[in-house]
């Protein structure tokens, strides 16, 4: 879904949440909390005696797996995906049986059974295939409220309304182009300093005044919010990240769910260390590969995770972000210098990842593991040519070269579950990341397929794809994968 929205900041592309999903887990614990929020603003939360949740298409789907109807029941009581603790979710479904007390927003209390929230994997909302109805009654029976909302990736949650309101700002633009009256996107309102609605645009803004990509994020984040705020945010986004790297290298077990994974990080930086111990000197692509698997097992056990741009593709951007550090250890030994870099690092893959949520999709469900996975090993592989020395223009060819070798790449979990392919996925496109930054350093920044033009076709990709596989779990792995 292509919208014509306005500014995508930093601190909402990356937010703090929990695992296993952004689309299937944040964005309907979101909606659960808009909505019984919404009850509340209109005084109707004394009112409400029950509430009924219909996921809709690829929310039905791999709802099961990817820990959807928990995640609703989580969001009515009021649970925050940020600072909730993870193991209030799970379960949450389960535990209400034929029926069970549920405090919506820790007040109100409602009787709720498991049946109250249906999947129907073959009911798709015309908005979005992530879509979700919630119904508030009261006592006698009678319709409170009703609320149709789409979890559009990311984390990202739209009412009904917003998405139709989206959706007609865009067919304004293309009713413009086809008149040969094409919108100028820098004549659209905007609330920061330096707009920007495509690759060319942000290239061009950059070299109008030489800025740097990071340096036009910054001063468009800080037009919004305080220094102090934004640059406090990127902090903790980071600290996050590599607090969720180091966690995933010491965690050990099994993963949730019927496919018994087995985690393998901790593992694998054992043997990593003891490689080094016995004199081994370039193992950084290895390391690199522990870093990605070691945030994807915290997702798919459901811990806290940065969705970085999903919680699919969660693992990317952190792993990449600490390969360079790994790599300057120099660097990582001063704080502020480290703090700087990360700042760098993090601004850059925002505006990247905008550019995505903008002009295609980051949603799994509507673009396939292309707009999760290959989104975020763009997004790393500019970012990390950004603090490695790089060109706006070879930080967007970085981006572009890194999307290429993504194009048509399928989301298919086997089970439902977030774990096979994703988390190799993850552990292989950090390594594109990095492999397409040291390819776009070798250059000046010219090529011939710009960023803009294989958004573009990711897009259309998308479009083409089969519904099979866009996370509903009906074909490629898995069906082919025996489940035992």
């Amino acid at each position: 879904m292509r919208t014509m929205s306005s500014y995508v900041s930093v601190l909402d592309l990356f937010s703090v949440g929990i695992g296993p999903s952004s689309s299937h887990t944040v964005g309907p614990m979101r909606a659960g909390t808009t909505f019984a929020r919404a009850l509340d603003e209109r005084g109707a939360l004394d009112r409400v005696a029950a509430v009924k949740v219909v996921l809709c298409g690829s929310l039905g789907a791999t709802g099961i797996g990817h820990g959807t109807p928990d995640a609703v029941v989580a969001g009515l009581r009021g649970l925050d995906p940020e600072t909730c603790d993870p193991d209030d979710v799970p379960g949450s479904w389960e535990r209400l049986g034929d029926g069970h007390e549920v405090r919506l927003l820790g007040r109100r209390v409602v009787t709720m059974a498991t049946a109250d929230v249906r999947l129907a994997p073959l009911t798709r909302l015309p908005g979005h295939p992530n879509g979700m109805r919630f119904t508030a009654f009261d006592a006698a029976g009678d319709v409170v409220a009703e609320q149709v909302y789409y979890s559009v990736g990311g984390g990202f949650v739209l009412t009904e309304q917003e998405l139709e309101a989206a959706a007609a700002n865009e067919e304004a633009q293309h009713a413009a182009e086809l008149a040969g009256a094409p919108i100028d996107p820098a004549t659209e309102p905007s609330d920061v300093p330096h707009p920007f609605a495509n690759a060319a645009e942000l290239l061009a803004s950059c070299t109008l005044e030489g800025r740097s990509i990071a340096e036009t994020a910054w001063e468009n984040e800080v037009s919004l919010r305080p220094a102090a705020e934004v640059g406090a945010g990127l902090d903790r986004i980071w600290r996050t990240m590599s607090e969720c790297v180091d966690a995933g290298l010491d965690r050990h077990g099994m993963l949730p769910g019927r496919l018994k994974v087995r985690r393998r990080a901790r593992a694998q930086r054992e043997k990593l260390e003891a490689a080094e111990a016995e004199g081994s000197s370039d193992l950084s692509i290895e390391w690199l590969q522990a870093y990605a698997m070691a945030v994807n097992e915290e997702n798919a056990d459901a811990r806290r995770v940065v969705t970085a741009p999903t919680n699919g593709a969660a693992g990317i951007i952190p792993a990449v972000g600490r390969h360079f550090l790994r790599i300057h250890p120099d660097l990582s030994a001063d704080e502020e210098a480290t703090r700087q870099a990360m700042r760098t690092y993090l601004l850059t893959a925002g505006a990247i990842g905008a550019l995505y949520k903008r002009n295609a999709s980051i949603s799994g469900a509507e673009a396939g593991c292309q707009g999760e996975v290959g989104s975020a090993c763009s997004m790393a592989a500019g970012a990390i040519c950004a603090v490695l020395g790089g060109t706006p223009a070879q930080v967007e060819n970085a981006a572009e070269i890194a999307m290429e070798h993504n194009l048509g790449l399928t989301c298919d979990p086997v089970g439902g579950l977030v774990q096979v392919p994703c988390i190799e996925r993850n552990a292989i496109a950090a390594c594109t990341a990095v492999s397409a930054a040291k390819l776009a350093l070798q250059g000046d920044g010219a090529h011939v397929v710009s960023l803009d033009t294989v958004i573009e076709t990711m897009r259309q990709t998308g479009l083409d794809m089969s519904t099979k596989y866009k996370e509903t779990s009906t074909g490629g792995l898995a069906v082919n994968v025996i489940e035992c």
